[in-house]
């Protein structure tokens, strides 16, 4: 049976001017096991995120596809321009479509 996903941590200022860019950070904390590797003799199950989408106020501004090169634990970080408070929203989904979804709100 799968482990449910972790909860993903977002890092974005709590308020921002009008036309300011800001900087967004996430981690999500998930092995991101290929199915390539092997322990004891046995290949390791792959258990991988495929999917990150990022949204502002309902419009997809990131949809991002991930690969077996993609590494345990992905960080990322993605600067943004705020004109008016945004409702920050991003979705993780894994290999069997999983997802886990984390929110933010940046006032002006």
């Amino acid at each position: 049976m799968s482990r449910p996903l972790s909860l993903p941590r977002i890092r974005a200022p709590r308020a921002a001017k009008p036309g300011e860019i800001v900087e967004i950070r996430t981690l999500i904390e998930h092995p991101m096991e290929t199915g390539l590797r092997s322990e004891a003799g046995k290949l390791v199950a792959r258990d991988m995120l495929t999917r990150m989408i990022v949204r502002a106020n309902g419009e997809t501004l990131i949809d991002a596809e991930f690969r077996n090169g993609t590494s345990a634990n992905p960080y990322h970080v993605f600067f943004m321009r705020i004109e008016a408070t945004t409702e920050l929203e991003i979705v993780w989904t894994d290999d069997v479509g999983r997802s886990v979804k984390g929110n933010a709100r940046i006032l002006v």
